[in-house]
C-alpha cells in the first residue's frame, strides 16, 4: 500500500501533463490498452483462472464503465486544478464509503463516525472553496470522481471474491477498449475536422506508456495488499498519498496548496484517520 501511495500521484501527474495537449478520450483509451497489454502476458504465463459466471460478467461490465468514467473525470479535473487540490478533494471517498455502508449495505455506523464524516466533508469544502473561486464548477469534478469510485469499490469488493484480481484487470481492460473504440470512432467520424484529432508525438507516446504502466502497477499493488491485510489496517497508509501528491505537484508543476486548502487537507485527513481508528476499535470489541 505504501508503494501504491508513492506511485499513484505520479501517474496522475502524467495524466495532468497529457491533458493539456491530448483529448481526454485518447488518454482514457490508452490507459486501458496499456493495462491489457501489460497484464495479458502475465496472466497467460502464470496460468491464472479465467472462469466468469454471468453474475461476475455483469458486475465486471458495470465496474468497467465506472472505471472509464472515473478516470475521464479525474483527467478533466487535473486539466484545471492543481494536482494536490484535485487528489485532496477526491479523498472525500472514505466518508462516502462509510455513508454507503450505512444506507446501502445497512452496516452499523455510530454517531461519532457520522460526526467525523461531517467534519471531514467540511474540510473538503475548505479545499474546494479557493479552487471554485478560481476555476468555477470544474472544481467539483473530483467530488464526482469520489462518488464514482465509491460505487466502483463496492462492486470490486463483491467481484474480487469470485475471480483472480489480475485476470479481472485484463478482462476489465478488454471490456473498456471494446466500449471505447466504437464510441470514440463514431464520434470522430461524426465530428469530422471539428474533432481536432491529432496523433500523439514521440514524447506523448512515452508519457502515455508511462502513465499506463505506473497506473496498472499501482492498482495491482493496492489489490494485492488487500489480499494480505484488512482494509482497516491499510487505509491509514493510503493517506501517505496526500504528501506525496503535494511533493509531486511542487516538483513537476511548482504548485502548492494555499493556506485554506492546506487547512482543509489537515481536517479531512484527521477526520479520516479518526474514522479508521473507530472502525478498528469496533472490530476489536467482542
Amino acid at each position: 500500500m505504501l508503494c501504491f501511495s508513492a506511485l499513484a500521484p505520479f501517474a496522475d501527474a502524467i495524466a495532468k501533463i497529457l491533458g493539456q495537449t491530448l483529448p481526454i478520450s485518447l488518454i482514457v483509451l490508452f490507459r486501458f490498452v496499456a493495462q491489457m497489454v501489460i497484464l495479458l502476458p502475465l496472466v497467460a504465463l502464470t496460468r491464472r483462472t479465467w472462469s466468469f459466471t454471468p453474475r461476475v460478467l455483469r458486475l465486471s461490465l458495470m465496474r468497467t464503465v465506472l472505471h472509464i468514467l472515473g478516470i475521464g473525470l479525474m483527467v478533466a479535473a487535473l486539466r484545471v486544478l492543481p494536482l494536490a487540490d484535485a487528489i485532496a478533494i477526491a479523498f472525500v471517498l472514505p466518508f462516502l464509503m462509510l455513508l454507503l455502508g450505512k444506507f446501502i449495505l445497512h452496516e452499523e455506523v455510530g454517531p461519532r463516525r457520522l460526526a467525523a464524516c461531517a467534519v471531514g466533508f467540511a474540510g473538503t469544502l475548505l479545499i474546494v472553496q479557493p479552487s471554485f473561486q478560481q476555476v468555477g464548477w470544474p472544481a467539483l469534478l473530483p467530488l464526482a470522481v469520489a462518488v464514482n469510485f465509491a460505487f466502483f469499490i463496492l462492486i470490486t469488493r463483491s467481484v474480487s471474491k469470485d475471480i483472480d484480481p489480475m485476470a479481472l484487470q485484463v478482462v476489465s481492460g478488454g471490456m473498456a477498449v471494446l466500449i471505447l473504440l466504437p464510441v470514440l470512432g463514431g464520434y470522430y467520424l461524426w465530428a469530422g475536422p471539428a474533432a481536432d484529432l491529432t496523433a500523439p508525438n514521440a514524447t506523448e507516446w512515452m508519457l502515455l506508456a508511462g502513465m499506463g504502466a505506473i497506473g496498472t502497477l499501482a492498482h495491482l499493488l493496492m489489490t494485492w495488499s488487500l489480499r494480505y491485510a484488512p482494509s482497516t489496517t491499510l487505509a491509514p497508509i493510503q493517506y501517505v498519498e496526500l504528501p506525496v501528491t503535494t511533493f509531486a505537484g511542487w516538483l513537476i508543476f511548482s504548485d502548492l496548496p494555499n493556506g485554506l486548502a492546506a487547512l482543509g487537507i489537515t481536517i479531512s485527513v484527521s477526520a479520516g484517520i479518526y474514522i479508521i481508528l473507530r472502525e478498528r476499535a469496533m472490530l476489536a470489541q467482542p
